[in-house]
């Protein structure tokens, strides 16, 4: 369920100060534990170092990221991989072992139920 209209979106404040009157080009990464807060146009361009659970996570803001939430774009999990027999030797470059082909079923008739 979204954030009523009437309240607006949150925006943590300790963010909305930090971004006051300066220019993105000139401000280093903003640190930043608020993963609740939504971009805001006033944050185009502005660099927000957000903490995923054990680091700092870059993420530069643009203008598609309006609406959405700064830790949507800091993750808090590491991906390594789908594990599985095929996986393994995908990564280890060895060739593929032969699928045995399926040849086409034989038509069965149709039964006549009643």
């Amino acid at each position: 369920m979204s954030r009523s209209l009437k309240k607006g979106p949150y925006i943590d404040k300790n963010v909305t100060k930090k971004i006051e009157g300066k220019k993105p080009s000139e401000t280093p990464a903003i640190k930043t534990w608020s993963r609740a807060s939504t971009i805001t146009p006033e944050m185009i361009g502005f660099i927000f170092a957000v903490h995923n659970g054990k680091d700092f996570i870059q993420v530069r803001v643009t203008e598609e990221m309006v609406g959405h939430k700064l830790g949507e774009f800091s993750p808090t999990t590491k991906f390594l991989r789908h594990g599985g027999k095929m996986q393994k030797t995908l990564e280890k470059g060895a060739p593929m072992p032969p699928v045995a082909k399926l040849e086409p079923a034989a038509k069965a008739k149709p039964s006549a139920k009643k």
